[in-house]
């Protein structure tokens, strides 16, 4: 396992740090196809569009399910994809290309009476800000959101991830800062071996995640830590009950804000 702590640029996002876009896209198994649950009769009023800014649609329902445990009785989550794109974004390229089909699904959902908020569902965030600056609705970023939760209450956070791309963890040091968290970052940790054979074994990952959460629990200080992935998320469902800090998921955590902007209309 190794332990980076690279230093923190006072510049914006490098385009590198959209790298991370791609860990919450592609590797998340699921058998469902992309499916529309606000179009149920029996749906809430409000819906939240989660757009996907790649083309995989069984990630999309992956993510959506997540985002579903959070807005039950509140709204309802529809899926989008942006499939403009390729299934799996892996260059800086990619993820600036993907950013306009993001932003056109955000602005074509927020003429829906009923979406009342947008959650961009990749790490990076691509096309966050300029939906934002097209639409009069709030729109959440997962990597963003994950973030504010983990620092709530001035904790001390540490990330894992299964990626050990350097432009990718500068990218994670250089968020931190940007949101005002730099003094509250404690590094990533990022588990060793092959990330694409490590995803495909629930056990060997849960084995590997469990020791560099618990690295950067003991060793690093953390208070909480992010789950760095898509790939992650059901991981840190299994093994939340053998930590006492919290693991927090980003899919969850803008969820979750976009739950208390509705309820606080």
């Amino acid at each position: 396992m190794r332990k980076h702590l690279l230093p923190v640029s006072g510049h914006k996002l490098a385009t590198c740090s959209l790298l991370s876009a791609c860990l919450f896209a592609a590797f998340i198994p699921t058998a469902s196809a992309e499916n529309n649950a606000a179009d149920t009769a029996d749906a809430p009023d409000h819906a939240i569009v989660l757009i996907n800014p790649n083309s995989n649609a069984e990630a999309t329902h992956s993510m959506a399910e997540l985002a579903r445990l959070e807005t039950t009785g509140v709204a309802s989550v529809i899926e989008r994809s942006n499939t403009d794109a390729p299934p799996l974004l892996t260059t800086p390229q990619d993820m600036i290309d993907a950013a306009p089909g993001v932003v056109a699904i955000g602005v074509e959902a927020a003429e829906d009476e009923r979406v009342a908020a947008i959650i961009v569902s990749a790490f990076s965030d691509p096309g966050l800000e300029e939906l934002r600056a097209e639409v009069d609705i709030p729109v959440f970023g997962i990597g963003e959101e994950v973030f504010h939760e983990a620092a709530r209450g001035e904790r001390e956070f540490g990330i894992v991830t299964v990626t050990p791309d350097e432009a990718l963890i500068e990218s994670f040091r250089q968020k931190a800062a940007s949101l005002g968290y730099e003094h509250l970052y404690r590094g990533v940790r990022v588990t060793p071996g092959d990330p694409n054979e490590l995803v495909q074994s629930p056990d060997a990952l849960d084995a590997a995640l469990a020791k560099a959460v618990q690295a950067s629990i003991e060793e690093d200080g953390a208070q909480a830590v992010i789950m760095g992935g898509g790939p992650l998320s059901a991981s840190a469902f299994r093994l939340q009950p053998r930590f006492e800090v919290p693991l927090v998921v980003a899919v969850n955590a803008a969820a979750r804000a976009a739950v208390a902007a509705i309820r606080s209309e």
